[in-house]
């Protein structure tokens, strides 16, 4: 197989390590889930979501298909529906289930998806009992970060589902909103000199074949915030008309907003004065110093224009990344706190973790980049059109699962996902 998906992962090694690798995200997966209900799991709240346990089913319905049916010897597929019910968008792979029609998947039951995720993980210790082959381990590989990207989608789908319940059900135990009496610290720019600048993955552990391959790009001098745009910055765009002032928004966003009537960002009601939100924790008021979330490209870009700023481009970010230690001191999944927070530090904070921050710049492909043939190759690079890169991780990505040279991508109207803004200036 000749692959565009790059190994050599800092966090996952050959043989017991990457066993045990796998063993510890296929149990954080099954640890998001714990506590929800049979009915929890199989709602399907809209297209762009999925249930939890659809999540569930088809992250082991890839290390079953692309890997043991082909690679253990002996190996028994669980039940020959299953690929039916769980490919995702893998035309080479055959006929699937709609996925507006998800929710509708009443059976399997969750206990029965459990057994199968059980099954699958058996096949996955026996397979790596004995040495594997460079091929499939990179699959293996893969299938690591396949499932980490389900593990934040989980979490996504499940806060969307439970804001449309009127109970505004919680999905861990509520935690007091802990408002910093500092207040948000102060907007400052950081100035980047620009040139020919090298972007894009450079061989430092794991990357989809979409970071690749690494080349120079001439990049203007730029200015960038030193932190995200907060809710309380959000709150005067609302209070000054922007969401009614069309001269702020691109032609497609200010249809959406009228088509959508949209009048602050997903998720926040306004309680007799006072902004609220719907949260992983329940229903909470809006924490005025934490960064905006749950907003689309088009406020984002409207929001910047308010500003008299621009969004940066991916490469502007990705270059003002290497300015910060990527050492794990952010708050994302692994803080358990499920909810973006108030900045701190000096320099460039929140560039990793809170929210994923749009960019101005186009998901395409780079040069050079080719696709994988087969099923492989359907994992990026047929979505390279109509979406937006975002950069950084949020508070719900899993921390060892985001590089500077991550490319996240969603089409311009979508607000479900833990996504902000940082403003950008030229120099």
């Amino acid at each position: 197989m000749t692959s565009n998906i790059q190994l050599n992962d800092t966090n996952v090694g050959t043989g017991n390590a990457l066993a045990d690798r796998i063993t510890s995200v296929r149990g954080l997966t099954e640890g998001l889930a714990t506590g929800l209900s049979d009915a929890d799991a199989t709602v399907q709240s809209m297209d762009d979501a999925s249930p939890a346990k659809w999540h569930l089913a088809h992250t082991t319905w890839f290390f079953e298909t692309m890997i043991l049916k082909e690679n253990l010897e002996g190996y028994v597929v669980f039940d020959v529906r299953f690929p039916y019910l769980f490919n995702s968008y893998y035309e080479a792979l055959g006929a699937r289930h709609p996925r507006p029609l998800r929710g509708l998947l009443t059976r399997p039951s969750l206990d029965t998806v459990l057994a199968y995720r059980a099954h699958v993980d058996d096949g996955l210790q026996a397979l790596m009992a004995n040495p594997v082959s460079p091929d499939v381990e990179e699959l293996l590989v893969l299938g690591i970060h396949h499932e980490q990207q389900h593990q934040e989608l989980l979490l996504t789908d499940i806060l969307h589902l439970f804001a449309q319940n009127p109970l505004r059900p919680a999905y861990r135990p509520g935690m007091p909103l802990d408002v910093d009496t500092r207040g948000a610290p102060g907007l400052h720019w950081t100035e980047f000199d620009g040139g020919r600048q090298t972007v894009g993955y450079r061989g430092d552990g794991f990357a989809f074949d979409c970071e690749g391959p690494s080349h120079d790009r001439l990049v203007e001098p730029f200015r960038l915030a030193s932190r995200c745009v907060t809710n309380a910055e959000w709150i005067e765009f609302i209070a000054a008309g922007g969401y009614q002032s069309a001269m702020l928004w691109l032609s497609d966003g200010w249809a959406t907003v009228n088509l959508e009537g949209w009048t602050a960002p997903f998720y926040w009601e306004n309680r007799d004065g006072q902004w609220w939100s719907m949260t992983l924790r329940g229903a909470q008021p809006v924490d005025p110093n934490a960064p905006v979330a749950h907003i689309s490209y088009f406020e984002a870009d409207a929001f910047a224009t308010f500003a008299r700023r621009r969004l940066p481009t991916e490469f502007e970010w990705e270059l003002a990344s290497h300015t910060v230690p990527l050492d794990g001191k952010f708050n994302m999944l692994a803080s358990d706190r499920l909810r973006p927070a108030t900045a701190r530090g000096d320099g460039l904070a929140q560039m990793f973790g809170d929210v994923w921050e749009w960019t101005r710049s186009a998901f395409s492909a780079y040069p050079g980049y080719k696709p994988d043939p087969g099923a492989v190759g359907e994992y990026n690079g047929k979505f390279m059109n109509g979406q937006y890169v975002l950069k950084g991780g949020s508070c719900v990505t899993p921390p060892d699962h985001i590089r500077r040279s991550y490319r996240n991508f969603f089409q311009p109207d979508k607000r479900w996902q833990f996504s902000g803004v940082r403003l950008a200036e030229d120099l």
